[in-house]
């Protein structure tokens, strides 16, 4: 590192040190050497550099000025160059430099700037040369560290044996990845994630208490921000080489977070797959087994559904839920295959010791937690003997949770529980649904086809509104006479009058039905 005292230490600058300025002034790191013989050098020193000056400005300005514009430029201190017309350094500089608290060294005459510069020079290169053999080996070390499986951790680990730093590796969900000298409460947690959701994320956070500002080194998988390499000092309190370090390691984590995201994703596929093959029946019934066992799970025990979701008005799923449903399994110590879809995360498992119910009020509580905002809503079927009557389950599971969306009140019920049209509807398969839709609602599809009438629509929304002419007419933005008019044709197309008890019951469970099987 340059600094004066470096510089001091060269026997071959033959430099003296005249005033040694405040506490830790000489070991100050300077940024390069200026050479100058302006009365005013301030609007050309940067901040950091080491003034190198023979005095020539002495017959322009006084000692005093000249050091009092050296100090408001920030530099860190001044080699005075002795020469044959000032042989000494002049005691009035020595005293202005004192004054001013600014380092002050002599220089023989015998030696010239040339040669201070040539020593600042080499030791900038050695400076790069380390900083870049340590690059290298922490990289060495950092990759072996991936290599060989250590993860977020093996790489924390690297960091600590260069740097004595507390810190953290969360990602976006705010979930814990690693941690080293440090660990992070749950609401620290989610003040990163939320600062790696904003755009573009902070260099700081605050995360209160006594840890005050953390700094963010980025680790980013695949385009987005994934996690934070969080360090518990500000960014002013960390080095060059400290930031440096950090940063190479913010690198190295992007390719463990890369692959645990590659993982996930090759998992979440199987689980997803494994729905459709529960549901293609009796056609792909014989892989269901082998599926279940590469998750740990029992195929030839008892299994059990559990289907969550979010009540209406909400998003239906939301980033982080198939982590946080699965993440609650797992501390639970239950193997569990969980599929996240659009509508809803569904939960295949081993049927636990402990009462369903009771751990579907658990598992609500858990999704509850972690989004405090948000409704959770949890349907179970009832429990299946094997892998082979999984289909069941799973349709009841699901079409319960569906039903808790809609009604907002409970936010945990079994399919039994529910007393619902849709539990009768649940115990049909997928193409018997279809049939029954297809053959109430397919007249009204090819007439909206061919001449755009929006029957389906009306009809629709005029069931969604418990057949008021006057709210459905204004939903649709129509005049009454026209919704009377489409409803009319309805009833021609169909054979069931909208007006009739029975007939709308009949029109409103094929609109279900319709739903249903093209949720399956």
């Amino acid at each position: 590192m340059l600094s004066l005292a470096t510089l001091l230490d060269n026997p071959a600058l033959e430099l003296r040190l005249l005033v040694p300025g405040p506490a830790g002034a000489v070991g100050r790191e300077a940024l390069w050497v200026h050479n100058t013989e302006l009365p005013d050098p301030s609007p050309y020193v940067r901040a950091g550099e080491i003034v190198l000056t023979n005095g020539l400005w002495l017959h322009e300005t006084t000692a005093a000025a000249f050091a009092a514009s050296v100090r408001r430029a920030g530099a860190a201190g001044i080699v005075f160059g002795l020469r044959n017309e000032t042989p000494v350094t002049p005691p009035e500089l020595i005293a202005a430099c004192d004054r001013e608290g600014m380092p002050l060294v002599e220089i023989s005459i015998e030696v010239p700037f040339t040669a201070v510069t040539e020593a600042a020079s080499a030791i900038h290169a050695d400076q790069r040369r380390d900083a870049l053999v340590g690059m290298v080996r922490r990289g060495d070390a950092l990759a072996s560290a991936i290599s060989h499986g250590a993860g977020a951790s093996g790489v924390l680990a690297v960091l600590r044996r260069e740097h004595d730093l507390p810190l953290a590796v969360v990602d976006r969900m705010a979930r814990p990845l690693a941690a080293a000298g440090v660990e992070l409460t749950a609401q620290q947690r989610r003040i990163v994630a939320e600062g790696l959701a904003r755009h573009p994320p902070p260099l700081e956070v605050d995360l209160g208490g006594e840890e005050g500002r953390a700094t963010v080194f980025l680790v980013g998988a695949v385009g987005d921000t994934d996690a934070a390499l969080v360090c518990m000092r500000p960014v002013s309190g960390l080095s060059r080489s400290e930031q440096d370090a950090l940063d190479q390691a913010a690198r190295f984590l992007s390719l463990e977070v890369a692959k645990q995201q590659a993982i996930q994703a090759i998992e979440l596929r199987f689980a997803s797959e494994l729905l459709d093959m529960i549901l293609s029946g009796a056609q792909r019934a014989a892989e269901v087994p082998d599926r279940l066992r590469a998750f740990g799970v029992d195929p030839s025990g008892e299994l059990v559904v559990l289907t969550v979701a979010f009540a209406a008005g909400t998003e239906s799923t939301l980033p982080g839920l198939t982590e946080t449903v699965t993440e609650f399994f797992l501390r639970q110590s239950l193997a569990v295959v969980v599929a996240g879809g659009s509508q809803d995360v569904v939960a295949v498992l081993q049927r636990p010791r402990q009462d369903v119910a009771r751990l579907a009020d658990a598992l609500c509580s858990a999704v509850q937690k972690r989004f405090p905002d948000r409704s959770p809503v949890v349907g179970f079927g009832e429990v299946a003997a094997s892998a082979g009557e999984l289909r069941q389950p799973l349709v009841q599971s699901r079409e319960a949770c569906q039903v808790l969306r809609r009604r907002g009140s409970t936010a945990v019920a079994s399919f039994r529980q529910l007393g619902t049209h849709r539990l009768l509807l649940g115990l049909q398969d997928s193409g018997t649904l279809q049939g029954f839709a297809d053959g109430m609602l397919g007249p009204l599809r090819e007439y909206d086809g061919l001449r755009d009438g929006e029957l389906e629509t009306t009809l629709r929304t005029f069931l969604a509104h418990d057949g008021q002419f006057g709210a459905t007419a204004a939903a649709l933005h129509v005049h009454v006479n026209t919704l009377r008019n489409r409803l009319a044709k309805i009833t021609e197309l169909t054979g069931r009058d909208v007006a009739r008890t029975d007939d709308r019951v009949d029109l409103y469970l094929a609109l279900e039905a319709d739903d249903m099987s093209r949720s399956r």
